[in-house]
């Protein structure tokens, strides 16, 4: 297992997170589509989900990950990226702390933070031994529903006080993205503009062109 240190080496490009669907076949179907085609991250997402279902969903993305040797993420739920020894977490503002989380995981996984639109947090997060910090949203989502508006700038003021990778979400398509890019963000995260779209791969492949 790579330590936290060097997985920020990896933290670059598109970010995948799961849309909340219960169809479990049309979920795998799209997402090995889109591993295909070159996603960097994928995180598992799915609030609403049974335990049955989130148990069952989450073992299933992460043998896929496992195939193309892809780093995997549980969203909010440390207990279940415990039982998976998934290769990390993501916490939000109303998750565990980022230290509780690294405490709970140990040094050598991956832990995501939401920051908001908010640098104390990313500074906080930092500390507390984050890998990476997200920023968002920045654009209206068509799955999470934000009462605020991320500045733009956050990402080049977070690249000069940070030394995290800095990851952008929120609504994000990739001529949306594209600026957000060229002020220096290091991953992009997506869920609705691949999962949603006639050809998933083709837009993965676009996303990923944003760093080159």
């Amino acid at each position: 297992m790579r330590s936290g240190k060097n997985w920020q080496q990896t933290l670059c490009g598109l970010y995948l997170v799961t849309p909340d669907w219960n169809d479990t076949g049309r979920l795998l179907e799209v997402t090995e589509e889109a591993l295909a085609a070159g996603v960097s991250l994928l995180q598992y997402r799915h609030k609403t989900a049974q335990i049955e279902l989130r148990y069952a969903q989450a073992s299933a993305l992460q043998s896929l990950c496992q195939k193309y040797a892809v780093p995997f993420i549980v969203n909010d739920f440390v207990t279940l990226a415990l039982e998976l020894n998934a290769d990390g977490v993501h916490v939000g503002g109303r998750d565990v702390s980022v230290a509780q989380a690294r405490s709970s995981v140990g040094p050598d996984k991956i832990v995501g933070a939401s920051c908001y639109g908010d640098l104390s947090l990313a500074h906080l997060a930092q500390l507390q031994g984050a890998s990476y910090m997200a920023f968002g949203g920045f654009y209206p989502s068509a799955v999470k529903q934000y009462s605020f508006t991320t500045c733009p700038s956050i990402v080049e003021t977070a690249k000069v006080e940070l030394s995290l990778p800095q990851v952008v979400i929120g609504g994000m398509t990739v001529d949306l993205a594209r600026p957000l890019v060229a002020r220096g963000a290091d991953m992009v995260a997506a869920i609705s503009s691949v999962y949603n779209a006639a050809k998933p791969a083709q837009v993965v492949k676009d996303f990923i062109a944003l760093f080159r």
